[in-house]
Parts: C-alpha cells; structure tokens; sequence
C-alpha cells in the first residue's frame, strides 16, 4: 500500500487522535503502522479503530489513489518534515493534511483575511483592499474559501499576482460553495488548498468550525473584515486569540450588524485596524523572526555533526543547487523539487529566505531571479 493511502486510512479510521497519533509516531511511517497489528490495543486503539485499519473501506483507498494521480497534489503526514510547524502545536493536529498547489505556502508567513458570507459592498471592497496589500508585502493571504469576504480575499489576492491558501471543510477536490468552483480552481493552480478531509468529503455542518482552528493556527494573524457576533469568523477569531495570534479587526457603523462582532473582538482587546499598513507593521517583525527560525531548524536538520550555524545564507551543496536551478523565468514549486531533490519544507525555507533578502520574487507561486 502507498504511503498517501495508508495515512489516508489511518486518518479515516476515527474516534480519538492521540491514540493514532501515538502509533504513527513508533511506527515512523503509516504503511508499517497499518501492517504491526499487535501495536494497535498498545497504543489506545478501540476496537472501532483497529477494524477500520483491519479492512479499510474500498471506497477511501479509490478515492485517495485517485485524488493523487493528478500533478501537483500532495498528502503531509504528520511525521513528515513536510507537516507545517504552525500545525504541530495547534489543538488536535490532523493525522495527514491533503494539499492541492504549492505546499510550501503552508511554511510561509501568512494572514487570514475573514469575515461575512453576506457582506456589505463596502466590506467587499475592504476585504480586497486589504488583500492586495498583503500580497503586495510578501504575505500569503488565508482564508477558507466561503462565500462573501473570504471569496473576495483570495480573488483580490490571485489578481495582483499573490499567494493565496484556502483552508476547507470538505474534501480537497470538492467544491463549497458549488459557486466557488472556478475559484477554488483558479487556486489549486496559483495558490494551494489544504484539507484534513479525504476526496470525496462533501460538506458537513461540523467540519466548519474544525477548519477554522487549522486557518488559525496556519496565520500569523487573523483580520475579521465584516462579521456578525455569532458567525464561523468569530470562531477562527477567537481560535487565533486562544493559540496566541494576533487578531485584528475593521470598525464599523453602529447600525450595521455585520459591525458588532469586529466591535465585540475590539472590547475583548483584537487590535482595530483603519489600514493595511498597520496589520503588516504589527506582523512584519515576527514573519521575519519565524522565517529564521525555519531556516536554522531546517539547516541544522541537514548540517553534518558538529557543524555550526551560519549567519549568512549558506553556501552549501543545496543552495548552490537551488540557486542554479531559479533563473530570471518563472519556475513552479514542483518542478524544483524535481530539479533539485530537495523537500518541499527545506525548499521553501530557502526560497523564503531569498526572498527576504531580495535575491527571489515569487509570482504565481512561481519563483524567479531577481538579482
């Protein structure tokens, strides 16, 4: 069994995470977690569970090996060096992250724009405006693909050439709104998408709150545009607060009820916000720091014993190659995986880098030369 269909399994087999989590962690990968029978009752697994990885369902192992066979399609498990770092501390971290487009946006510093399914015209064009700013300072712009301000968002994004993810609750390959297909598609192509679903998971009322925590925890910062005091933007809000995030929020009019809940966030003590410029100010300092902190964990992973860190960007074997490999013409993610061998969380860790020294623009999710 392929490694993507055994953790897809091991992802539908339900009940309790730790217990599963446990089991991937001892066994290091999910193929020899499914084959070692007799660790499953060892690590907490009910008799539900182990049934489900006894005989798993047809139905998930033809969805899974067909959802991959498309390029540009990806499963992170959680014992990959792949799994975003964000993730790893956020509450009840998926077994597996389905991710659809260029997986190394889920290690770049990011924001979540959020808010309204049935927002003003005003908050429509807040939302786009604040967006492109982001984008245009290097951030990618999250949110989780709904209807009205979230929608707004990642279109607002994709038009200035910005990276964009969209966190779902349903499975990767399936669209919701149903009129948010052409853009679900238009980000699987220049942004990514991520779902803790299998292919093939319509929506469930329940799968929306549980996407929230994930946009949450994958942003540095989370802006609530427009919404009303009990809505899904609330809920990412108040996720983001509780895993230490800043949350920021636009005032409103008294008499517009898609203002009391930024009103509600800003007496609970969310930072108001009147431009972009304050909300990347606020975050510019702490992307950067992350930024570093990726590159050292990543550097040390595949420094030989006893080296020390550098202080500048390294001119190792994987850097030269990186660097041969960008040219002055836009190249895609997964063509420089293919091209350099390298994993997508060290390769965008080094692009990020670049980056930030101005070395490397990226459009498109596709990076390029620039000095």
């Amino acid at each position: 069994m392929h490694e993507a269909v055994a953790l897809a399994v091991l992802a539908a087999a339900g009940g309790p995470l730790a217990p599963r989590r446990g089991l991937l962690e001892a066994a290091g990968s999910a193929t020899a977690a499914l084959a070692d029978a007799a660790a499953w009752a060892r690590h907490g697994l009910s008799a539900a569970q182990a049934s489900a990885l006894r005989t798993p369902a047809p139905s998930i192992l033809d969805a899974v090996a067909h959802w991959r066979d498309a390029p540009g399609r990806h499963v992170i498990g959680w014992t990959d060096a792949d799994y975003p770092p964000a993730l790893r501390n956020a509450a009840s971290p998926p077994l597996a992250l389905f991710v659809e487009g260029d997986a190394s946006l889920l290690w770049r510093p990011a924001i979540a724009v959020v808010g309204s399914r049935g927002p003003t015209p005003g908050g429509l064009q807040l939302a786009g405006e604040f967006a492109r700013a982001f984008a245009r300072a290097g951030f990618v712009v999250g949110s989780g693909l709904a209807a009205g301000i979230d929608a707004a968002a990642h279109a607002a994004t994709l038009g200035v050439d910005g990276a964009t993810l969209a966190v779902l609750g349903t499975g990767p390959d399936v669209a919701y709104p149903r009129a948010n297909a052409a853009l679900q598609a238009r980000i699987a192509a220049g942004g990514a998408l991520v779902s803790e679903h299998l292919p093939g998971t319509g929506p469930r009322r329940e799968h929306f709150p549980s996407r929230n925590r994930l946009l949450a925890a994958l942003c540095l910062g989370t802006l609530v545009v427009e919404a009303a005091e009990r809505s899904g933007a609330m809920i990412t809000a108040r996720l983001a607060a509780d895993a230490g995030r800043d949350v920021f929020a636009i005032p409103g009019s008294i008499r517009n009820p898609l203002a009391r809940g930024c009103h509600r966030l800003i007496r609970d003590g969310a930072t108001l916000v009147q431009s972009p410029d304050e909300v990347i100010e606020a975050l510019g300092a702490q992307a950067a720091s992350e930024a570093a902190a990726h590159q050292r964990a990543l550097s040390a992973a595949s420094a030989p014993p006893g080296a020390t860190a550098a202080t500048t960007l390294p001119v190792d074997s994987d850097h030269q190659s990186l660097w041969k490999q960008l040219g002055f013409d836009p190249t895609d993610m997964d063509e420089l995986i293919d091209r350099t061998g390298l994993t997508p969380s060290r390769l965008s860790s080094m692009l990020l880098v670049m980056e930030l020294e101005g070395r490397v623009a990226q459009q498109h999710g596709r990076y390029f030369r620039v000095a």
